[in-house]
């Protein structure tokens, strides 16, 4: 499969959530990355309410006297049977010693698939110092969070023109949408940011708390709306990856017959 990479314009729409959420309901084994660069691991004191400490993660990858790709599976944690975990920095001030460690942390975790797993990153909100932008540009790709409402949609336009832009954006860019409908339909914020809504989520703050927080399911969670959307998010994601992968080697085919 890929390299997922999940951020956000502005506000709480989940960025955390969702890549918890989207690891634990996704198909093949899959390591969950901490790339927001505001510190402290939203996943250990979240989902893991405080119970699992600190051992290692990126601030100790960027420390190791080893290559990144042989460093990265010494800060490898095991969440569940199919679901690992690179933990995030302590601080926001660790962010700047990772500036060097983003583009060759990007090769790694691109070769990963070789060996059968997938990467899901949570890089946080766009615009922060020591932000992850290796890692948004080189994602299979990139999706970014808003809700379906006139400010999380005013907020995320300008980030949109930029991030689009070909030969100077994300690679792949495309739209997580929470709460669709909510006001506002899919087709509708795909318009006006100019960008596909590859898959939605309903706004259900009780069922989210579970990965956000590591709250007791509500009842019927396992079948309720948010499961359901999440399994069909990754559903989702999955098929516009390999689509998109598709075109690309239809176009790079047609490109070496063509005289």
């Amino acid at each position: 499969m890929a390299v997922i990479c999940l951020t956000s314009a502005s506000g709480s729409p989940g960025v955390t959530t969702t890549a918890v959420g989207l690891a634990f309901c996704w198909p093949r084994p899959v390591l969950l990355l901490e790339a927001d660069p505001t510190g402290g691991s939203g996943v250990l004191a979240g989902f893991l309410r405080g119970t699992t400490p600190y051992e290692v993660g990126l601030v100790e990858l960027a420390l190791s006297p080893l290559g990144v790709a042989e460093a990265l599976r010494d800060v490898v944690r095991p969440l569940s049977p199919s679901v690992s975990l690179v933990a995030g920095t302590r601080s926001h001030a660790q962010a700047a010693a990772l500036r060097e460690v983003w583009e060759p942390l990007s090769v790694a975790l691109g070769e990963l698939e070789a060996n059968g797993q997938d990467v899901i990153i949570d890089a946080g909100r766009l615009g922060l110092a020591g932000s992850p932008q290796p890692l948004l540009e080189a994602a299979d790709l990139t999706l970014l969070l808003t809700r379906a409402t006139l400010p999380a949609i005013s907020a995320a336009r300008s980030w949109a023109e930029s991030v689009r832009q070909p030969g100077t954006g994300w690679r792949h860019p495309g739209l997580l949408l929470i709460g669709e409908g909510q006001p506002y339909r899919a087709t509708e914020v795909s318009k006006v940011l100019g960008m596909p809504v590859v898959t939605d989520l309903p706004d259900d703050p009780a069922a989210a708390a579970v990965y956000h927080r590591g709250a007791s399911a509500p009842r019927h969670f396992e079948t309720g709306p948010y499961l359901r959307g999440l399994r069909a998010a990754a559903q989702a994601v999955q098929s516009h990856v390999a689509r998109s992968r598709v075109a690309l080697s239809d176009a790079a085919l047609s490109e070496e017959i063509t005289p």
